[in-house]
């Protein structure tokens, strides 16, 4: 089963918000939050919250990784659920000390909040995106017990980002693993997020798809539910070899322009995509990353 709207997916496990930028909630006697998506839909996570949980406060944000639309709502939920820990990697707290990425982050946060009131999706939101530090430093092979038969493994799988981290409840076989996976925009095409290097991404894709997982998150619009989480990450280790292949063709006719290169996939990806979506500037930042990881053109 593809899972394409909010709400329950199945056994205590919820999408919120909005399936473009979702966050996911696993009910227990110690309710977690994986991301926290944009800024603009912050009151729509809390009432979804809410919700679910009634009286019950979530008691941790564990993130993926440090990007706009995946940290965005953390401060508001911060002061919105006091005692709400954010969780994430020791290069994710790193970046967010850094000015010049938390202007980055507010900027696209502003454009992504200005495309969905355009849409009427959402309301004018008082509160920019916030800088935040982690209340939590989480690395591969931490474990989260949330109850007595119910624990959360800490995966750390750069490839998407060098502050990647992905998400696994073995007693419940979900795996949040976000962008790390590749990421489905339609029915026909699975976005290459590889913005770090080639290899580091293909090593953490293997490694997600070799996991028993039954329920697979990935960062925006779907979440894959039995049979169909093999078939996607089949498919995405294909889409992954294929855009290699095209980003080195591509490089060679177009005599190593980057910027070439990247107006031929631009065409193809991202011209045909209705609105809304992700703010143009966004989407050429991450495809310069992209091209150059696979052209080996980054390091960490």
């Amino acid at each position: 089963m593809i899972f394409r709207e909010t709400g329950e997916v199945k056994d205590s496990f919820y999408v919120l918000g909005s399936t473009r930028n979702p966050i996911y909630l696993l009910k227990s006697s110690r309710p977690v939050l994986f991301d926290a998506g944009l800024a603009v839909l912050a009151p729509a996570y809390e009432k979804e919250i809410r919700a679910v949980l009634h009286a019950t406060p979530p008691e941790m944000i564990l993130l993926t990784h440090v990007h706009f639309d995946h940290c965005g709502a953390v401060s508001y939920l911060k002061s919105a659920f006091p005692g709400l820990k954010v969780a994430a990697s020791k290069k994710a707290g790193e970046i967010m000390k850094r000015p010049n990425a938390v202007r980055l982050m507010r900027h696209l946060s502003e454009k992504a909040g200005e495309a969905l009131e355009d849409f009427q999706e959402v309301s004018p939101l008082p509160r920019p995106f916030e800088p935040f530090e982690p209340d939590l430093i989480l690395k591969e092979g931490d474990v989260i017990e949330l109850e007595a038969d119910l624990h959360i493994e800490v995966l750390a799988t750069p490839g998407h980002t060098w502050d990647f981290l992905s998400y696994y409840v073995p007693e419940k076989r979900i795996l949040v693993a976000s962008e790390a996976a590749g990421c489905a925009v339609n029915s026909e095409h699975i976005s290459i997020d590889c913005l770090t290097d080639f290899d580091t991404y293909w090593r953490s894709l293997t490694r997600l798809a070799a996991l028993d997982a039954d329920i697979l998150c990935q960062g925006h619009m779907f979440v894959y539910d039995g049979e169909d989480v093999s078939r996607f990450l089949e498919r995405s280790m294909a889409a992954t070899l294929q855009f290699r292949g095209m980003v080195e063709d591509l490089w060679r006719s177009e005599k190593g322009d980057v910027r070439r290169v990247m107006m031929r996939i631009k065409k193809l990806e991202y011209d045909p995509l209705p609105l809304p979506k992700q703010p143009e500037a966004a989407y050429l930042a991450n495809l310069e990353a992209r091209v150059k990881g696979v052209l080996g053109a980054k390091g960490p």
